[in-house]
């Protein structure tokens, strides 16, 4: 009896394991087909990179931060500054529409370097580069590696100073190649979107998400395995990273403009921008009262404000 019912338990495993499978197979290719690629996707030396270009002028790249994809920056910012330079919009690689080429997780630097040459391929040799929270650490890998491939730099609640806080347990987790087969496929299936939504306005505190925001960013896109999986890869890395990127903020010598929220508590301005603004000579601090971690929609004219600002310290207008 006992074997029979070992039996039966593991078959209804089995079979509740492949109903999961499947299900989270229908909700990615739902995501997929509600919010599709919004731009183009470039081959970069055989690897995907989703690409939107928009507006005419100086060129402006932007970088998404963790869990993002090009839809974060196309809400509000990219069609401001559209009016006045060409902006392209990357997907990091392995979110949104992008590759990811990095089993263990793509370094700031990779990201820095595949981003640089595809903004290249579209004949953006020094563009303005401005990156939000994580973004903003590929961003200051950019201007530091490949300090001839930019004109200036805009930094937006960047990530930039070691921090002393652990990661949380779910990236610990979906970071590792059983976290992604075992609990990855569960949240994709059966975690609701609108729990996703909910979730946003945590991520805007003390801001709420905007009106439409949701419906623009798509969660479902970021709720999908492989984009979970490689976004939590980057996070367990990004820690180390910066501890040895830090000591070469000195050598940036492009203007750099850093806008950052006062009420911003997951990347801190008191831990990060004040510091920072110390470390890179001649950087600029733009401190925005009472905002969160979300600048670039909750206070997206200010964003612009500051990329223009650098775009006039750096002669391109």
């Amino acid at each position: 009896m006992a074997a029979k019912i070992g039996i039966l338990l593991a078959l209804g495993l089995v079979g509740f394991a492949a109903f999961t499978w499947w299900r989270a197979t229908q909700s990615e290719a739902r995501a997929e087909q509600a919010f599709p690629p919004e731009g183009q996707i470039l081959d970069v030396d055989g690897i995907a990179v989703h690409a939107v270009v928009m507006g005419n002028g100086p060129d402006v790249v932007l970088i998404h931060g963790s869990s993002g994809n090009t839809r974060d920056m196309t809400f509000a910012l990219a069609p401001i500054l559209a009016e006045n330079y060409r902006v392209i919009v990357f997907d990091r690689p392995g979110l949104g529409y992008s590759d990811s080429f990095n089993p263990e997780g793509e370094t700031i630097q990779e990201q820095a370097d595949i981003l640089q040459r595809a903004a290249a391929q579209l004949g953006a040799e020094k563009p303005i580069v401005a990156g939000q929270s994580l973004g903003g650490s590929v961003a200051l890998a950019w201007a530091v590696t490949r300090p001839n491939n930019l004109s200036a730099l805009v930094l937006i609640a960047p990530a930039a100073i070691p921090w002393e806080t652990p990661l949380d347990n779910f990236n610990r987790l979906a970071a590792t190649n059983l976290g992604s087969a075992l609990a990855l496929p569960l949240i994709t299936s059966y975690v609701p979107e609108s729990y996703v939504e909910t979730a946003l306005d945590k991520v805007f505190a003390p801001q709420t998400a905007p009106e439409g925001y949701a419906e623009h960013f798509g969660p479902a896109l970021t709720m999908r395995r492989a984009s979970m999986h490689a976004n939590a890869k980057q996070r367990v890395r990004l820690l180390e990273e910066v501890e040895r990127l830090q000591p070469r903020y000195g050598e940036i010598s492009v203007p750099t403009e850093i806008i950052h929220g006062t009420a911003d508590t997951t990347v801190k301005l008191d831990w990060h921008s004040t510091r920072l603004i110390e470390q890179i000579p001649g950087a600029e601090l733009i401190e925005l009262r009472g905002i969160g971690h979300m600048p670039q929609v909750v206070a997206a004219e200010e964003v612009a404000a500051a990329i223009d600002r650098a775009a006039q310290r750096a002669g391109l207008r």
